[in-house]
């Protein structure tokens, strides 16, 4: 993923460390937090351009006294458990459809990559 360490709180990454710098995650509800007290995004290089990510660096004195940290730790642990509850929202959705509907959509892909309908096996694609 790339070349720093994740944080984790269980199996939710938090945070992460790049270059002996800590960045939190953050989400639409923290982030606004972050940029109030003036953190900055980790950024990195892709392809060329800079690609501006969701975690943030806490403020300086946070960094320096584990008391003034607790309350970003804290920020970014809520953001990771709504990110994990979107994805299995996300993932429960997907198995709710109906047998018949995800049938028919995979029919309909094979179709796609293969050029042939449902129905038209052993023949060759339509040209």
């Amino acid at each position: 993923m790339f070349g720093g360490h994740g944080i984790y709180s269980g199996e939710l990454m938090i945070g992460l460390l790049d270059d002996d710098e800590i960045f939190l995650k953050t989400d639409e509800v923290t982030r606004p937090r972050f940029l109030e007290a003036g953190c900055r995004a980790w950024v990195y290089e892709a392809r060329g351009r800079a690609m501006e990510t969701s975690y943030f660096r806490p403020p300086d004195e946070a960094c320096e006294e584990p008391e003034a940290m607790l309350p970003w730790a804290r920020l970014a642990l809520e953001a990771a458990q709504r990110a994990a509850a979107a994805r299995a929202a996300k993932a429960l959705s997907r198995k709710r459809t109906p047998g018949k509907v995800a049938k028919a959509t995979s029919a309909r892909r094979g179709a796609a990559r293969t050029g042939t309908a449902p129905g038209r096996r052993g023949r060759s694609p339509r040209r």
